[in-house]
């Protein structure tokens, strides 16, 4: 279920600027009148139009924009769009960032607005949230004034002036990295936590040369959250390895950790990496979030054949079952959800991962530990003297666990596994070039099946795209006409809940099940190509069918497809 968003008041009341019964007051004036309650609170002198403006930004998930720092003033752009847009709609723009351009404007609310831009624009816009009034003065010409009170409520602009306050800004001694109250302290929480209501998977902490550029991954898809101060880069990179056990002294190598942190009530897991860079050490904390491995197949994006085949496979006694796909295209995600269904006091289910991202009551996981001799391999086969009946194999890196995985399948064990291939059929080639013997090959697989993630349209948003709005190129690409298109096919629309029109992800999937023809053509070290051909005639839908199908039942789009799955002439069927 959606998360509901806090409501400006509360957000207001939360930073410490509006107490509630001002708030009581104006709700109630706000709704005699029939006016917005972000007016009337600066009507009453509650609060600022900047509080005001900062508070939709944080209700929203957008950007808020300072018009009197000088480092935005010089980012925008007038030239980018017609002067008459600009005065006409009270916009400014910052120009393009990867093929989108910034736009500040102070309504998130007006969509029409939005939707009117991109098409008169013809471009896709990333909307940042600034005052009207600040809008306005620089528009017409007058450098809005930068006003900080003492119930200053960004905590970006509390680390500013804390570091500016001292004496030796190049020492991380000199800013505090370990009081709670201290603001880089504060600026991190918020960052973990806003990335967690955001939806985000991932946080991206990257030192530029002149500055730290924030970012988070949501839905698959990198997204510019902010641009931080040179100067805070050395208290926010320890503050972050501080949290996660590593050792602030050391940036020269490589590190891991792990942070727990509670966000709304609930606690979450960050897997934290930290590597050296050129201008500086850039981290990176994936979101763990328990829920995502629960979420039932049946929500993972099963079409209903394939479904009924996996539920088959993984019930079976022995035999190996792969996920093949590249990093971050939800194979763990997969796993799991398949060992949630099975894990029942009947049986015994051991997992050897590197690492162990979530935990699992009634299985027993193991973590490989490499430092003290704890390889998959010394996990595997001790794994066997444990009388398992599921055993997981975080991944099948090298021949040796690849051999051992198989020993265990052919030994009356059911296997579940990973590895890096584009498509299905190339983990059989890919297996037998590690070293594999190839008849262990075809005797010990079952299946293997080869995903990817696709952004799902915001249900309540999307809407059908008419014939102008259909891209031949990209139809094309998943193999369908415009005419076969037509009245089916649906568009993302942005909206108040989803900037972009997609919301979520679902996957796609490509199942090969092994008969006798294809193990006789891995036991003849046969081409990929014709491990293919053997596949799609034994009935294996390719990963474009399987998207075809989810853009015409309105799951997500053609160029989405497109983006995500690799297609060649001979997938589209």
């Amino acid at each position: 279920m959606a998360r509901s968003r806090n409501k400006l008041g509360e957000i207001l009341v939360g930073w410490g600027v509006l107490d509630k019964e001002n708030l009581a007051l104006a709700v109630k004036a706000a709704k005699a009148a029939g006016r917005r309650l972000g007016e009337t609170l600066v009507e009453a002198g509650y609060v600022s139009e900047e509080h005001v403006a900062k508070a939709l930004a944080d209700q929203f998930g957008m950007q808020y924009v300072d018009l009197s720092a000088s480092e935005v003033a010089r980012q925008i752009d007038m030239k980018a769009i017609d002067d008459s847009l600009i005065k006409r709609y009270s916009v400014l723009p910052m120009g393009k960032v990867g093929g989108k351009l910034q736009l500040i404007i102070h309504d998130p609310l007006d969509l029409d607005l939005l939707e009117n831009l991109r098409f008169r624009l013809n471009t896709q816009i990333e909307p940042r949230l600034a005052s009207k009034s600040q809008i306005k003065a620089y528009i017409e010409g007058k450098r809005p004034e930068r006003k900080i009170g003492a119930d200053e409520s960004l905590v970006t602009d509390s680390i500013d002036r804390t570091i500016d306050r001292s004496v030796d800004r190049s020492m991380d001694k000199s800013i505090d990295v370990t009081s709670e109250d201290a603001p880089i302290v504060r600026l991190v929480n918020r960052i973990m936590s806003e990335a967690v209501r955001m939806r985000a998977s991932d946080v991206h902490i990257e030192p530029m040369a002149d500055r730290v550029r924030l970012r988070y991954r949501i839905d698959g898809v990198c997204m510019e959250r902010d641009n931080l101060p040179k100067r805070m880069q050395n208290a926010l990179l320890s503050r972050v390895k501080l949290m996660s056990g590593m050792n602030i002294a050391e940036r020269r190598v490589p590190q891991d950790g792990r942070i727990k942190l509670s966000v709304d009530d609930v606690q979450i897991d960050y897997r934290v990496s930290a590597c050296p860079a050129y201008h500086g050490e850039s981290v990176v904390a994936r979101i763990l979030r328990p829920e995502s491995v629960r979420i039932g197949l049946a929500n993972l994006g099963f079409e209903p054949d394939n479904l009924e085949h996996f539920n088959r496979i993984i019930r079976r006694p022995n035999g190996i079952f792969l996920v093949t796909g590249p990093t971050g295209s939800g194979k763990t995600t997969t796993l799991y959800s398949a060992l949630d269904v099975l894990n029942r006091p009947d049986r015994k289910i051991i997992t050897a991962e590197d690492p162990v991202e979530y935990n699992f009551e009634g299985i027993n996981q193991c973590q490989v530990r490499e430092s003290i001799g704890l390889t998959f391999p010394a996990i595997l086969r001790s794994m066997l003297r444990q009388a398992p009946n599921i055993i997981l194999v975080g991944e099948i890196r090298d021949r040796e666990v690849g051999e051992i995985a198989i020993q265990a399948a052919l030994t009356g064990h059911l296997v579940f596994s990973t590895l890096h291939t584009n498509d299905a059929p190339s983990a059989i080639t890919r297996l037998i070039d590690m070293g594999i013997k190839p008849f262990l090959v075809a005797s010990s697989i079952q299946a293997i099946m080869a995903q990817r993630l696709i952004r799902v349209l915001y249900d309540p948003s999307k809407r059908i795209a008419s014939r102008e709005e259909l891209d031949a190129k990209y139809l094309n690409l998943i193999g369908l006409t415009v005419d076969e298109a037509a009245g089916r096919v649906y568009k993302p629309v942005p909206c108040a809940e989803s900037e972009t029109g997609f919301k979520g992800r679902k996957g796609i999937f490509e199942m090969l099940q092994m008969n006798a023809e294809l193990r006789d053509l891995a036991f003849k070290l046969s081409p990929v190509s014709e491990l293919r051909k053997a596949a799609l005639a034994s009935g294996m839908r390719p990963l474009v069918a399987d998207g075809r199908i989810k853009v015409l039942n309105g799951v997500t789009t053609p160029d989405e497809i497109a983006r995500v799955s690799q297609v060649d002439e001979g997938e589209r069927k």
